[in-house]
C-alpha cells in the first residue's frame, strides 16, 4: 500500500428502510456507509428497503463522496442494485463456499463485492472464499452470528477465528479486513480497548453501528508518533539502499516492511 491509495476506517451501518438516515450518514463522518438490507430490516419491510436503496443510488454522484455498500439479503436484492452508479460494494453475508461468491460475480458483473464469513463452515472456507474471485475486494467476519454458531461466550474464544480472516485476506492479496461492529454503543472504553486488541491481530478500521462510536474507532487505528518515525526511517532507508538491509539500531527491512511502513504513513496522512 502507498500513500496515493484511500484508506478507510471508520464503516457505519445504516438500515435500508430507512433512506433519511442513510442520507444523514453519508454526513457522519464515517469513510463508508453500509445500507444494510438484512438483519437491520423487519421482513415485511424488505421490499421497500430495497427500492429505497435502490432509489437512493441513483441520485447524482456529487451528491457525496462517501462511498455506499450494501449487505444485501436475497437475489433479488443484488439484480435490483448491480449496475447503479451509486453502489461501491455488495456485501454478502453468510458465505460458505466459494461457488456461492462465483455465482453472485454472474449476477452483478464488475461490482466488488465483500463475503462476510459467519459461521464455522465460512471460517474453514475463509482462503478459497477470499480468493474465489476477482471481485472480491475484501472479507470480513459476522461475529454475532458466529458467536452463536460456535457457542463462544467469552470473546478470546473468537481470536483463532480472526486471525483465519487476517492470514485469509493476506493470502489471497486482499485489503487486511475490517473489525466486525462492537455491538454496546455506549461502552466507548469497551470499544477502545476491543479496537486495539483488533488492531494487533491486524484488522485495519472497523464497523460501527452508530456514529458515536467513529472518533474512537478513527483514533483507535490511527498510527502512534513513534509507529510514524520508525515508518518513514524505513521508507527513507529503502529508498537509499536496494533490496533488504539493516538499519542502525538492528532492524532488519525487507520488502514486506517496506509495504506496512508505507501502509502506516498512508493512513498517517488521514485528515482528521
Amino acid at each position: 500500500m502507498t500513500a496515493a491509495e484511500e484508506v478507510h476506517l471508520t464503516w457505519l451501518y445504516v438500515p435500508g428502510d430507512r433512506p433519511d438516515v442513510v442520507r444523514k450518514a453519508r454526513d457522519s463522518g464515517a469513510d463508508v456507509v453500509i445500507v444494510d438490507l438484512e438483519d437491520a430490516v423487519a421482513p415485511d419491510r424488505k421490499e421497500y428497503a430495497r427500492s429505497a436503496t435502490a432509489e437512493l443510488l441513483t441520485e447524482p454522484a456529487a451528491d457525496t463522496a462517501t462511498p455506499v455498500h450494501v449487505r444485501v439479503h436475497t437475489e433479488a436484492d443484488v439484480l435490483a442494485l448491480a449496475g447503479l452508479p451509486g453502489l461501491a460494494e455488495l456485501r454478502l453475508p453468510k458465505i460458505t463456499h466459494a461457488a456461492t461468491v462465483h455465482h453472485i460475480a454472474a449476477l452483478a458483473p464488475g461490482v466488488a463485492l465483500c463475503p462476510l464469513l459467519e459461521s464455522a463452515l465460512g471460517i474453514e472456507h475463509a482462503y478459497t472464499v477470499a480468493a474465489s474471485h476477482p471481485q472480491v475486494r475484501s472479507i470480513a467476519l459476522g461475529e454475532a452470528d458466529l458467536r452463536a454458531d460456535l457457542g463462544v461466550r467469552d470473546d478470546r474464544g473468537l481470536d483463532w477465528s480472526r486471525s483465519r480472516v487476517v492470514v485469509a485476506a493476506r493470502a489471497a492479496g486482499l485489503a487486511p479486513p475490517t473489525q466486525s461492529v462492537f455491538p454496546d454503543v455506549r461502552d466507548l472504553d469497551g470499544l477502545r480497548h476491543s479496537c486495539a486488541h483488533g488492531r494487533a491481530l491486524g484488522f485495519i478500521g472497523r464497523a460501527a453501528i452508530h456514529p458515536r462510536q467513529l472518533p474512537v474507532i478513527e483514533r483507535a487505528f490511527r498510527p502512534t508518533s513513534e509507529e510514524i518515525d520508525s515508518a518513514q526511517e524505513i521508507v527513507a532507508a529503502a529508498l537509499t539502499e536496494a533490496g533488504a538491509l539493516a538499519l542502525p539500531d538492528g532492524r532488519f527491512v525487507d520488502a514486506a516492511v517496506v509495504a506496512a511502513a508505507h501502509r502506516t504513513l498512508a493512513l498517517a496522512e488521514r485528515v482528521s
